[in-house]
């Protein structure tokens, strides 16, 4: 399975950022949406990830009070991206060897969309359930009178 396949399932729909934007625009937004990430565009370049993990670190650094912070200050300007051609395992080591929760998905310099940790989980457990039922089927319609222990008949 591909992140393609999972951008396909989710829909393209993509919230931005500005990393110049004051940063409480941004959490309004992320609360507004419900969604715990914004993609930090600039000049039509991704140039960082802000999600909750940023904002509970800059509230603790400023005790509480985010004032007049811009985005910038608390993005990550090195996120974590794949492509839509990236293999579904490969996808899932990276997330867990960085703990990333989301992921931009870029090709060609281009934001395809965002992926979260939550769609990978689900397109796992989507695909299992899937070979699951194949294989019960598979079972299920076994040619009567063949045991399938006993291996192929000669």
């Amino acid at each position: 399975m591909k992140v393609a396949d999972i951008l396909r399932i989710k829909g393209n729909t993509l919230y931005t950022v500005s990393p110049s934007e004051p940063l409480i625009q941004a959490l309004a937004l992320m609360a507004e949406r419900d969604i715990g990430s914004l993609v930090v565009m600039e000049h039509g370049d991704l140039v960082g990830m802000l999600t909750v993990r940023e904002l509970t670190q800059i509230l603790v650094k400023t005790g509480g009070s985010i004032g007049t912070t811009i985005v910038r200050t608390a993005m990550d300007d090195a996120p974590l991206t794949c492509t839509t051609q990236t293999d579904m395992d490969e996808v899932r080591r990276m997330m867990l060897d960085r703990h990333a929760r989301y992921m931009p998905v870029m090709d060609n310099h281009m934001l395809m969309g965002v992926i979260s940790f939550h769609d990978v989980a689900r397109a796992v457990v989507d695909s299992q359930n899937f070979e699951n039922k194949m294989l019960k089927a598979y079972i299920h319609d076994w040619p009567e009178g063949e045991n399938p222990d006993d291996g192929p008949k000669l």
